[in-house]
């Protein structure tokens, strides 16, 4: 996203992309976040990036994931509500 919408230079986007790591809680994609998001894809029609994505959220504890591709307000397994932060 950062190189297409934002225009960063690939060094930019690691440089921020590292930033963002520093602040938050990064868990590995394991074996049970795999069969999450297969499971995520098939229920509610996702590709399996955003599958992914949203299983390690729901495996995370995560109650909001923010995002412009996903549908606003949509809630996963009544845990996870998606918001567009561009709205």
């Amino acid at each position: 996203m950062c190189l297409r919408k934002f225009g960063f230079t690939r060094e930019r986007a690691y440089t921020f992309a590292d930033g963002v790591m520093r602040h938050t809680d990064v868990l590995p994609v394991d074996e049970s976040t795999i069969r999450k998001s297969a499971e995520i894809a098939i229920r509610y029609q996702l590709s399996n990036w955003d599958a992914l994505i949203v299983a390690a959220a729901l495996l995370a504890g995560c109650e909001t994931l923010y995002s412009e591709d996903l549908q606003h307000n949509q809630v996963f397994e009544g845990q996870l509500t998606v918001v567009n932060p561009f709205l």
